[in-house]
């Protein structure tokens, strides 16, 4: 009785006009951002951070939200019409999409894509609802050594799940956190890395930086990329011949769409998860559980409804660590923790029971985003098709113009400005030298709170550095963490997951 209470109240909140107009905004947005290549969700997100503030903080996670889930969405349009995938979870979709296009079946794998993603948003915003409270009640248990190992165990979680080199992604870690300190200690009021710099003493914005290495650094990186002429398939998808789908591919596609839900929701949760191991971990379950596994790569229509089905139900379940625990599962939680506090929200368990409008509403608006994905990629696929033709050359000076603009509303300074040219820069430099910004935008997110927790547990322990491995929660996680680092050291291992990512 509870969870439909608290659905009631959810839904009083998402089903009104102007969350009703948001969580449209963003739905729009994201199937946009999934269908343009080159732009990427986090980007996306990054650069309307600052337009947020003159938001209520349910009304501007709800329009964050619908960019997050409806990039999954957009994405399948390019990686079956013209062989780019809009975002890095549409790369398993190009595969077999791809081929369905090249043999006249492009509605079928689009129809499959949006349903399977419709059916996998919806179970996973179940999930949300009803294992939510339970996380939150365990959450209240944790006190700042389980808080301190937690978030340990999610920082190498981001690591071990990075692309890449393990040692880079570690390297990227330590990056974040080190800009993290910046700025004034809170305890001591001494100034750390400020250099003298004024400007740097309240540290340094997350807008900023996330701008700065996602946005910026995008940009320049694919500016510089020619825009080579692709085959396509986009004049062989009209009206509604979409809605056909033969009964041999609904027969083969149902039983991927249901694994492909379970498998997304699982890995969603998991500290380090989200829409792209999901859908990779999918397309191998669909593969190894084929009878005739030579068909993957050549048009299986299991190879777009479980992927599909997994990177949304993935995309949607790692909401559920950002809002109970606090902890970020991948960049672009971290990216709606940035959010949360710029709203003066803290992330953690809290949020449900001094916000629960905000929790509930959030949770409600995911099905009528949903809902609002299926009407926007299936009847309205022709307009999404003629969008692929415009040049990113066009796009980059606007979404210049959009990340200055942003950046300087946060505190009205022009040194905010050159701060994200910084970033850019460096992000630029880090992307040529094949590091991965995520686990630096999670370090920096992630940095202060540990430091935060580890001092806290420090102060109630006396000094006593054995609180963290005395108290059997702490334990645990730090005992996972340091089993996931030992495990990248297996040569076998290591190399699987060289060849995965």
């Amino acid at each position: 009785m509870d969870l439909l209470h608290n659905l009631e109240l959810g839904f009083s909140v998402a089903l009104t006009l102007k969350n009703i107009l948001y969580c449209f905004t963003g739905t729009l947005i994201g199937t946009l951002v999934g269908v343009l290549p080159g732009i990427g969700t986090p980007t996306a997100i990054a650069l309307l951070l600052p337009f947020t503030y003159g938001l209520e903080p349910t009304t501007a996670l709800i329009m964050l939200a619908g960019i997050y889930y409806g990039a999954q969405y957009g994405c399948s349009t390019t990686s079956i019409l013209i062989n780019i995938p809009g975002e890095p979870s549409g790369v398993v979709t190009v595969l077999d999409g791809y081929q369905m296009a090249r043999q006249g079946r492009a509605g079928e794998a689009l129809m499959v894509s949006a349903l399977g993603s419709f059916f996998a948003g919806c179970v996973a915003t179940i999930l949300i609802a009803a294992f939510g409270p339970p996380l939150v009640n365990i959450a209240f248990k944790f006190g700042p050594a389980e808080y301190f190992s937690l978030m340990v165990l999610g920082l190498i979680a981001a690591v071990v799940l990075a692309r890449g080199s393990v040692i880079k992604a570690i390297g990227m870690v330590i990056l974040g956190i080190l800009f993290g300190l910046v700025g004034t200690d809170m305890k001591t009021g001494t100034q750390r890395f400020t250099f003298g710099w004024v400007e740097l003493f309240d540290g340094i914005d997350f807008v900023v930086i996330a701008m700065g290495i996602l946005g910026i650094a995008e940009l320049i990186s694919n500016l510089e990329e020619a825009e080579e002429k692709r085959e396509s398939f986009t004049k062989s998808v009209k009206g509604l011949g979409i809605w056909r789908l033969p009964r041999g591919d609904f027969r083969r596609a149902w039983p991927a769409v249901l694994r492909g839900t379970a498998v997304g929701s699982a890995l969603g949760i998991l500290p380090g998860g989200g829409a792209l191991i999901s859908s990779f971990a999918s397309y191998a379950v669909e593969k190894k559980l084929s009878r005739e596994p030579e068909r993957f790569g050549r048009g299986a229509i299991e190879g777009v409804a479980g992927p599909e089905s997994a990177n949304n139900a993935g995309a949607q379940t790692s909401f559920i660590p950002m809002l109970t625990l606090g902890i970020p599962s991948n960049v672009v939680m971290a990216l709606m923790i940035g959010a949360l506090m710029i709203h003066n929200i803290q992330p953690g368990p809290q949020v449900m029971t001094k916000n629960p409008g905000l929790f509930w509403g959030l949770i409600a608006s995911m099905w009528v985003g949903n809902f609002m994905l299926v009407v926007l990629n299936l009847p309205l696929i022709g307009i999404w098709i003629k969008l692929l033709t415009v040049k990113y050359r066009l796009l980059g000076p606007a979404i210049l113009a959009v990340c200055s603009i942003g950046v300087y509303t946060v505190s009205n300074s022009s040194a905010c400005v050159l701060l994200m040219a910084f970033f850019g820069v460096l992000g630029y430099i880090l992307v040529k030298l094949d590091f991965e910004p995520a686990p630096l935008l999670l370090g920096f997110i992630l940095g202060p709170m540990i430091e935060d927790n580890l001092r806290r547990a420090m102060t109630i322990s006396r000094g006593d550095p054995t609180v963290f491995f005395t108290r059997p929660l702490s334990l645990a996680l730090l005992t996972i963490a340091l089993l996931l680092l030992i495990a990248m050291l297996v040569p076998s291992i290591a190399k699987r997951r060289e060849k995965t990512f």
